[in-house]
C-alpha cells in the first residue's frame, strides 16, 4: 500500500442492509524522519508519533487488537472499546519499532504481509525510500509474539488489474505460503494500493479469508471489504477524533452493501 486512496469500485446490485463497520487504523511504517521528501507517500509515523497516537486510545478507553480478534468481539458482543490496528507491506520496522509500543501499551495488531517479497524492499514504491520487509524467521517471531498475521497478496500487485490465474495465485498462494511460515492459513487479506472491485472482493472471499480490509470500499463495503481510517504522521489527537466521527458518520450514512 503506497497511498490514501483507492480507485472507485464497481457498483453492485441488490443493496442489503448491515451491521456496521468496526472502527480499524490502517498504518504502514513506524520509523524516524525528519525531512517529508522521506515519506513521499505518506506511509511513515515516528515511535513517538506511534506512541502517542496508543495514548489516545487508551486515554478513552479504546485497545487497540488485531482485526480478527476485533471481528470475533463483536461477534460475541464483546466489541465494546475495541479499535483494529493494521499495518501494510510487513516492513522490519513493525517487528523492531512498533511491537515494542504494542506490547507497552497492551494492544495487538495485524500485519498484512507478501510472501512472495521476503527479506527485499518496497519496490513497488518507485519514488522511495527503501524500506526493508521482514524475512520468514522475523514473521514467525511477530506471529509468536502475539501478533495476527495477514495477507498482503504476493508481490503487492493491483488484482483489479490482474488475469484471473494471477489473482488466484496471489489470493491462494500467498495464504498457502503464509501458512508454511506460520504454521497457520491468515485469517484475513488486505487489498494493495486499496484497490478492489466485484470480481476481486468475490474471489478474495471464495479463496477461504474470513474478512479483507480496504480503505474507502464505498458499496462494496463488508465483510470482505471492510473500511479503514489512514492514520499519519500528522495525527494529533484532535484529527483522531475528527477521523473518528468522520467514521461514525460514513457508518450511520452508508447502510446499503454486502
Amino acid at each position: 500500500m503506497s497511498a490514501d486512496t483507492e480507485t472507485a469500485p464497481a457498483a453492485v446490485t441488490g443493496p442489503a442492509r448491515r451491521s456496521p463497520s468496526p472502527w480499524v487504523l490502517m498504518y504502514h511504517s513506524v520509523a524516524e524522519f525528519t525531512d517529508p521528501a522521506e515519506d513521499p507517500y505518506g506511509i511513515t509515523v515516528t515511535p513517538a508519533a506511534l506512541e502517542a497516537q496508543l495514548l489516545w486510545l487508551r486515554a478513552r478507553g479504546l485497545r487497540g487488537v488485531g482485526v480478527a480478534e476485533l471481528l470475533r468481539a463483536r461477534a460475541a458482543g464483546r466489541g465494546r472499546g475495541l479499535v483494529g490496528l493494521t499495518f501494510d507491506d510487513g516492513y522490519t520496522d513493525f517487528l523492531t519499532r512498533a511491537l515494542p509500543l504494542l506490547r507497552r501499551h497492551d494492544c495487538t495488531a495485524t500485519l498484512f504481509v507478501l510472501p512472495g517479497r521476503l527479506g527485499v524492499d518496497n519496490v513497488w514504491d518507485p519514488l522511495g525510500p527503501r524500506k526493508p520487509l521482514l524475512t520468514a524467521e522475523q514473521i514467525r517471531e511477530v506471529a509468536a509474539a502475539g501478533q495476527e498475521i495477514g495477507s498482503h497478496g504476493l508481490l503487492h500487485q493491483d488484482l483489479t488489474a490482474a488475469p484471473d490465474d494471477v489473482l488466484q495465485q496471489e489470493l491462494r498462494g500467498s495464504r498457502e505460503l503464509i501458512r508454511e511460515l506460520t504454521g497457520t492459513l491468515p485469517e484475513g487479506f488486505c487489498y494493495p494500493y486499496g484497490h478492489l472491485d466485484a470480481r476481486v472482493v468475490e474471489a478474495t472471499r471464495a479463496a477461504g479469508y474470513d474478512y479483507a480490509c480496504a480503505i474507502s470500499p464505498g458499496r462494496l463495503a463488508g465483510r470482505h471489504a471492510l473500511p479503514r481510517t489512514h492514520v499519519s504522521q500528522a495525527d494529533g489527537a484532535a484529527r483522531l477524533r475528527v477521523k473518528q466521527l468522520r467514521h461514525q458518520v460514513r457508518e450511520l450514512r452508508g447502510r446499503v452493501l454486502r
